[in-house]
């Protein structure tokens, strides 16, 4: 799915760091089930939010490598196109959202 419906896509692919975003999922993919098990044995509270801290983080280390691509290979590939003004509205449209969600939205200038 796109952020943006209306912007224009090139086809791309992970070839080159396919492999490793696998690995990094899978690694995400165990911290969660790893989590689930804790709160299935009621661990203690802070070692839970402790594990969720280092799942949030392999998570956003994957986040990152998809964005170093598709600024690499879509948006590089658009601009060089002349059609780089959408694409880098999309992007800013993810980001801000992402950045949203953790509470670090842009402040008005002052």
């Amino acid at each position: 799915m796109s952020a943006d419906p209306g912007a224009p896509h090139f086809r791309h692919s992970y070839t080159k760091d396919r492999r490793d975003l696998v690995t990094r999922l899978r690694r995400v993919e165990g911290q969660a089930r790893g989590i689930q098990r804790l709160v299935e044995e009621e661990a203690y509270c802070l070692d839970v939010l402790q594990q969720v801290e280092a799942l949030t983080a392999a998570a956003d280390e994957v986040a990152l490598l998809i964005l170093e691509d598709h600024i690499d290979g879509c948006l590089a590939h658009a601009i060089a196109s002349g059609e780089g003004r959408p694409y880098v509205d999309e992007v800013m449209t993810v980001m801000r959202r992402a950045l949203g969600r953790r509470g670090l939205r842009r402040t008005a200038k002052g």
